[in-house]
């Protein structure tokens, strides 16, 4: 059994991430083995998740991945540590649009039978405090609220009325935290700027905020509360024949078995690097699984894709902050290109979309695709339940999978002769494209909730 807290908020801005990340390295230098999680489709926070523990950051959505996948997939990341600490999504009752519960923090607590830690910007209030607690602790009786830690507090007058309000509430104050810069992590158009772009800095905001909690927060009775996490009967997730036949939470199809076919291992190259962080942790573990060698490259700083490429996987990042530079890396852009002609299998994301376009912001990209991208005013976020309109790498025509779009950029035209995805909200439309092997699309997948995916990406790679 693993020890687990979610921390949660009653909104976004509360600093849950500081918090969740400053646990995170506070427990990892005590010692313990510390599993970091992320509820919904986060790419960002698993990155600072994972420079606090050394191990890697995990997803637990259930809107892409189906309610029956959260504790097996947390079982899977969780295997063989202390600790876990699962940092939630917006405010802890919120979720998918629409949709009642599903995807919330609320959800997922539930689904992981661990109690939560109820992060309060207490910048503006002194006894309000206790009723806001108070709500949220009797919302949903299922969710357990086992204590709270208040941040931004401004001095111990301050202090000493919020202790005496939630002294009445019967949920414990498990942390005060004061505002402190050192801490803060900048943010741009999308969120928090990834770790990989600013690698020195990000391993001292972790630092800070780790040294913060130690001060401020009682670290045993948090790990008391973590303890007092019940069992969970759920078996871990497994890469290996997730396809073949084990429930996929949603209903997956099964496809085909390619690991225990013998042949020759293709080679899938990975873009990664500054400019393409947004990954999950399981697509690798299943394209390994599916038989693949999988080898990641930087398109800002390689030249040339990795010897014996069969197919090529570019998922989310900001393209849009290195545009120059990754025009700049001609010889790669034409390796791409002639890649794509050939026919071998190409899975661009978002980020990966763009790269393979005509032009960014009006710099010259690979030329994959006929259609230019733009920065935009506008802000692409949500769920989305998308079926494939065409035959492709990742799947047949009339599939369903479910997938997030979360971009400020936009394309035209938005969609190819052949689309990738039919969406059916917020509004009807179709979008991406399907071209040869090339599958590209606005629209992030988590292949653990569709692992047919993977394994129909491998076997046309082989």
């Amino acid at each position: 059994m693993v020890a687990r807290l979610v921390i949660a908020a009653p909104s976004s801005g509360a600093g849950k991430t500081t918090v969740a990340t400053g646990l995170m390295a506070a427990f990892a230098g005590r010692g313990l083995a510390v599993s970091p999680h992320k509820v919904g489709p986060d790419y960002i926070d698993p990155g600072y998740h994972a420079l606090a523990t050394g191990r890697p950051g995990r997803n637990l959505d259930a809107y892409m991945c189906g309610t029956g996948l959260i504790a097996p997939l947390f079982e899977h990341g969780a295997r063989g540590c202390d600790l876990a600490v699962v940092e939630g999504v917006m405010g802890l009752y919120d979720g998918a649009a629409d949709q009642g519960e599903l995807a919330s923090t609320a959800q997922v607590s539930k689904l992981l039978k661990a109690p939560v830690v109820l992060v309060v910007d207490a910048s503006s209030q002194s006894r309000s405090v206790a009723a806001l607690v108070h709500g949220f602790a009797s919302w949903d009786p299922e969710v357990r609220i086992g204590g709270v830690i208040l941040n931004k507090v401004a001095t111990d007058r301050h202090e000493h009325l919020l202790r005496e309000a939630l002294g009445e509430s019967g949920v414990p104050v498990l942390g005060v935290l004061r505002r402190a810069p050192a801490v803060a992590t900048p943010s741009r158009h999308l969120g928090l700027v990834p770790v990989a772009e600013r690698q020195a800095a990000a391993v001292a905001a972790v630092a800070a905020q780790a040294e913060q909690v130690r001060q401020g927060c009682d670290l045993e009775a948090l790990l008391a509360l973590a303890r007092s996490a019940p069992p969970l009967s759920a078996e871990p997730w497994e890469p290996h024949g997730s396809w073949a036949g084990v429930p996929q939470g949603r209903g997956g199809t099964t496809g085909p078995q390619t690991a225990d076919r013998p042949g020759r291992r293709p080679l899938i190259a990975v873009a990664g690097g500054a400019a393409f962080t947004f990954s999950y942790a399981e697509h690798t573990e299943l394209l390994r699984a599916a038989g693949a060698e999988v080898v990641t490259f930087d398109p800002l700083r390689d030249e040339a894709l990795p010897e014996g490429t069969s197919g090529l996987v570019i998922g989310g990042g900001f393209p849009e902050m290195y545009g120059e530079q990754l025009s700049a890396n001609e010889p790669l852009r034409k390796a791409v290109a002639a890649l794509a002609a050939s026919g071998a299998p190409i899975a661009a994301e978002c980020a990966g979309l763009l790269y393979l376009a005509r032009s960014l912001d009006g710099t010259p990209m690979c030329g994959v695709l006929d259609a230019d991208a733009r920065m935009s005013e506008r802000l692409t976020l949500g769920y989305r339940d998308a079926v494939a309109v065409s035959d492709s790498v990742l799947a047949p025509a009339g599939a369903r999978m479910r997938g997030h779009e979360f971009h400020r950029t936009v394309i035209e035209p938005g969609a190819g002769a052949a689309a990738a995805w039919g969406l059916r909200q917020p509004e009807r439309r179709v979008e991406g494209f399907v071209q040869g092997g090339v599958h590209a699309s606005y629209v992030h997948t988590h292949w653990a909730g569709s692992p047919e995916a993977a394994a129909r990406f491998v076997e046309h790679c082989r």
